[in-house]
């Protein structure tokens, strides 16, 4: 069924043309887009008013007229053709396969927009998920449904700890794996293959659904993209009832998109030139995740944005961090002494980690090693402080001994191999390797029954 179609434009300014105002066209409605010699092209409408339509082009103007043109008002959003056969294909940001193999095979489309969920049929996320990093499992626990952002910077190993998350994730009661949906945004072609060849190598790649709208693709393009990898993801968690991991590269492409198309429209700039959209802009790609009344399913983000400058106060991760439940933090220092993953420990934060550890779904003493981790590491930060200023020979003995921690903590703990996958229970007791270096009488944060449980073994061993 053909929708209504115009002939002419009034004006083309880059990717946007400007088009008699059409009845009845919605915010968001596809628009097809013919030449001269009848090249079809795909757009969207992004701005209305009395007079006109301003319609965003999926790719270039090359070709367009003001005379010839034809615009065709299809009368729906975009959608998606979604089912079981998903899984192992490889789809442009557009959600059109790239991969050689045809079109899904199935009835089902969905708009890439999403449904708003009723908050009210949200189930509060509990379930426990072991990546086999002990930086993020026994400080900064990932539970399943949450949206946990890696903040990073350029030149550190986000892609690498990334995807050793994919290979690794696991629910750890039920012991179930994920199927992952990987979504590139303005990327190189080579962040691209790095993935590839990872899901690839491990065995996964059956198991993962691809998105690439790579550095060369439009920039409308990239806004699309992660609406469609997400869509899929509904679709996988809520009507296949499968545990979905939703990695998307780099949030920060995405919001620069988003700007330049803002600038193109004419809008009044926010902060550093931003849309003042972008918070809600932003929440409505984070808020897809989560687990709903009635389904199994479930969709766990993590979305990577690389900070400009280092700057945390950036509005990219600043804005993220107000809409997701925490972030990992990683620091140039860290990565720059060797450690890897470089997971800085006091920025760094999981909001929902108190309600997916303890008895019963990790250990009992997870709480008590984890707080007191970061109180001791804390002490460590004003040490080093210090030592810069007075020598590190003028410190005193109590603050030496907490320098000895910090190095521990960080060479043992903090450090571990990139294909190296640490069970819980390996995690804790490193943590409690690493508080050997600390005074029995500050253990402060920790109950005298699990010190005498757990570190007084690892002290008698010591002593042997």
């Amino acid at each position: 069924m053909r929708g209504i179609e115009y002939r002419g434009l009034s004006r083309i300014e880059g990717p946007v043309v400007i088009t008699q105002r059409s009845r009845n066209v919605g915010f968001n409605e596809v628009v097809a887009v013919y030449d001269r010699e009848e090249g079809r092209r795909l757009g969207r409408v992004v701005d209305i008013s009395d007079e006109w339509t301003a319609v965003q082009i999926f790719g270039s103007n090359t070709g367009l007229s003001v005379d010839d043109t034809r615009v065709e008002f299809l009368g729906k959003p975009m959608a998606m053709r979604v089912g079981p056969d998903l899984l192992g294909r490889v789809f442009n940001g557009l959600g059109e396969p790239i991969d050689g193999y045809g079109a899904i095979f199935s009835s089902t489309c969905l708009d890439v927009n999403g449904l708003p969920i009723n908050p009210y049929a949200r189930v509060y996320p509990r379930d426990f998920i072991q990546t086999g990093v002990s930086a993020i499992d026994g400080m900064n626990t990932l539970i399943r449904g949450q949206k946990l952002p890696i903040f990073s910077g350029n030149g550190l190993p986000h892609n690498r700890l990334a995807a050793q998350i994919v290979r690794q994730a696991k629910i750890l009661n039920a012991d179930e794996s994920f199927v992952v949906i990987f979504c590139a945004m303005g990327v190189k072609y080579d962040v691209a293959r790095f993935f590839l060849d990872d899901f690839e190598k491990s065995g996964v790649l059956s198991d993962v659904v691809i998105f690439l709208s790579l550095a060369d693709a439009p920039s409308l393009e990239r806004l699309v993209a992660p609406r469609c990898a997400l869509t899929a993801a509904e679709y996988l968690a809520y009507q296949e009832h499968m545990h979905v991991l939703v990695v998307m590269t780099d949030m920060t492409n995405y919001c620069e998109a988003l700007r330049e198309v803002s600038s193109i429209r004419g809008e009044v700039p926010s902060r550093k030139g931003y849309p003042g959209y972008l918070y809600s802009d932003l929440a409505s790609l984070y808020e897809r995740a989560g687990k709903i009344t009635g389904s199994t399913g479930s969709i766990t983000q993590i979305p990577i944005l690389t900070m400009p400058n280092d700057d945390i106060s950036h509005p990219i991760p600043d804005l993220s961090g107000y809409i997701t439940e925490g972030q990992i933090v990683l620091d140039r220092e860290l990565f720059q002494r060797g450690v890897y993953p470089p997971v800085a420990g006091l920025p760094s934060l999981s909001r929902l980690m108190k309600d997916g550890i303890g008895p019963g779904m990790t250990r009992e003493d997870h709480k008590d090693v984890s707080s007191q981790l970061f109180a001791a590491y804390s002490k460590v930060k004003q040490v080093r402080n210090l030592a810069s200023i007075i020598g590190e020979e003028e410190l005193s003995a109590g603050d030496k001994q907490y320098l000895k921690f910090g190095e521990q903590f960080e060479r043992i703990f903090l450090s571990q191999d990139e294909n190296e996958n640490r069970d819980i229970g390996r995690t804790l007791d490193l943590g409690w390797k690493a508080l050997t270096e600390i005074p029995r009488d500050e253990l402060l944060r920790i109950k005298q029954e699990l010190i005498q449980k757990y570190l007084d073994p690892i002290l008698a061993e010591d002593r042997r």
